[in-house]
């Protein structure tokens, strides 16, 4: 088992990262090109977003042969040329597996929509009930989760998008199918594998749900914890230097546990994104609000703790290709753009759990705010903004929900310098790149020694360098404070106190004993330690003991 503990992991959007065949997509090529930058930020494993044969229905998602790449990504002699250069700079890479569903497209639904019955077993087609649905189940994407195909008078499952069909991991045959794939990819060189939306794969109970959720009936359900078991054994568990992580719909703290807990053999790491619905009403995404700080203080807090007290682990993120830009969400992407950034960096970098950096992070990327439905690309969103326009809400609300929730604010392309569209291409992109590419650039950063770039690379340094970050144990502070996200971490005899102020005002904390510590990382220049502490707007600090 690889020691994942100590690595940082950074996410690349293909599509959003380089363009270097002039068709505004990025591309392999476009990776290979920038594997130098990624080195100099010190980074372990690249986690790509798919790049398999697709008709990008939902970006990639939809996968249509797991075996080829994407034309518009490249080829596969494209590929191998990236693990070979990745690998010469120490740097692995990490395919995105959607393995809860496949396009519609894939030949085994093709083959089930011919009436092919090995086939159509590989996914869930049902006869309705008393003329409606098989169940009552919501689609994530809006709608419910039923296709109806008149050729056999039944439907099938799609949890998301109707074209992306689920697959039945009851059945055996399917089962083996995705083993085939993971090991196919590890004799190619891939090191890691993130596993989509893996804790929904276990669906055997189809029964109406007073919600019209459903959840209950596929969401971490005992089978999950088996199959994934069955998966580590036959595959990647195999291999000493693979990391595993899964995204986790809807999960429990428990479950995570079993998820990860190395003597269960499933995955190292999970994904979980409580702590990314605070700033949901009721728990409806398509909603705005400011973000509720306690809950959001309370639920990393309760994760890092249990997870620890289970021989669990965390993937710790703000930020990916679901998600706001953070510092436009969590931080003040105004007036303490850089400030927040940092102090956002900070908040996760210091935490028990393995880092991931989603491209633009480093360099303080924010959203977008889209003015016209036509700017977004994002099937969700699209949906979204018709779900809420069927409901009456005005044209400005609606807008101003979809610049803060719209997973396309963090899929605009990568600013690389202040030439046309921020570098990331010479003709229109596939989506429109942030109007302020040329102020917020990485050439810009790289060439500012207090820039959020810089920042970043302590970051890693210090993960690298201190067993404290990597190992040690973690304990919340100052829990009922208005503003600030304190903890500490122990490891034999060294002590860290993390502070962060997520606010755009002063704000005071009292800290006994604090000449004793030093300070190892502050996003302002000078500090004066006393006991009862001043910290400034957005203002981080990393104190410590040894």
């Amino acid at each position: 088992m690889s020691n994942f503990k100590n690595k940082v992991i950074y996410q690349i959007y293909p599509k959003s990262f380089n363009d270097t065949n002039h068709d505004g997509i990025g591309d392999i090529n476009g990776i290979i090109e920038k594997l130098d930058y990624l080195k100099e930020l010190g980074i372990d494993m690249i986690w790509m977003c798919p790049i398999f044969a697709s008709p990008q229905r939902d970006s990639g998602y939809d996968i249509k042969d797991y075996y080829q790449i994407d034309p518009i990504f490249g080829t596969m002699d494209d590929l191998d040329h990236l693990i070979a250069e990745a690998q010469k700079r120490n740097i692995s890479l990490m395919f995105d597996m959607v393995f809860n569903h496949t396009s519609t497209e894939h030949q085994w639904f093709q083959e089930a929509l011919k009436g092919n019955g090995k086939y159509k077993n590989y996914y869930f087609f049902k006869k309705g009930k008393d003329g409606q649905l098989p169940t009552n189940w919501d689609s994530k994407f809006g709608g419910k989760a039923w296709k109806y195909v008149p050729e056999f008078d039944e439907y099938y499952l799609h949890l998301y998008d109707e074209k992306q069909a689920d697959l039945n991991w009851q059945n055996e045959e399917v089962r083996n199918e995705l083993i085939k794939i993971i090991n196919f990819w590890l004799q190619k060189g891939i090191r890691g594998f993130r596993f989509d939306v893996i804790n929904n794969i276990d669906k055997r109970s189809f029964e109406d749900s007073p919600d019209g959720l459903g959840k209950q009936f596929y969401c971490d359900q005992p089978k999950v914890h088996d199959y994934l078991h069955e998966l580590n054994v036959n595959s990647f568990g195999k291999v000493n230097d693979c990391i595993t992580v899964g995204e986790m719909s809807a999960t429990s703290v428990e479950n995570c546990i079993g998820y990860t807990n190395p003597a269960n053999q499933e995955l190292d790491m999970v994904f979980s994104f409580h702590h990314l619905k605070v700033d949901y009403v009721n728990k409806e995404k398509w909603t705005s609000m400011p973000f509720d700080f306690n809950e959001f203080k309370d639920l990393l807090h309760t994760w890092q703790v249990k997870m620890q007290e289970g021989n669990g682990w965390n993937a710790v993120f703000l930020n990916c290709h679901d998600q706001p830009r953070a510092v436009s969400r969590f931080g003040n992407d105004q007036q303490y753009r850089k400030e927040s950034a940092k102090m956002l960096a900070t908040t996760i970098h210091m935490m028990r759990g393995t880092p991931y950096i989603y491209q633009g992070e480093e360099i303080g990327m924010t959203n977008h705010y889209f003015t016209d439905i036509n700017q977004y690309r994002d099937v969700e969103s699209i949906n979204a903004y018709h779900i809420l326009k069927d409901k009456g809400l005005p044209e400005k609300e609606i807008h101003k929900i979809l610049q803060e929730k719209s997973r396309d604010n963090s899929r605009t392309p990568m600013q690389w310098n202040n030439a046309i569209n921020g570098g990331f291409s010479d003709v229109t992109p596939w989506l429109q790149v942030n109007d302020n590419y040329q102020t917020i650039n990485v050439e810009n950063d790289l060439n500012d020694s207090d820039s959020i770039f810089k920042y970043y690379q302590k970051l890693i340094r210090l993960r690298k360098e201190y067993q404290i970050i990597s190992e040690g144990m973690y304990e919340p502070l100052f829990i009922d404070h208005p503003s600030i996200f304190a903890y500490k971490r122990y490891y034999q005899n060294e002590e860290l106190i993390v502070l962060n102020n997520f606010y755009a005002e002063d704000t005071f904390v009292d800290i006994q004993g604090i000449e004793e510590y030093l300070i190892l990382l502050s996003n302002y220049h000078e500090q004066d330690l006393k006991n009862h502490l001043k910290l400034r707007p957005y203002e981080s600090l990393v104190l410590y003991k040894k």
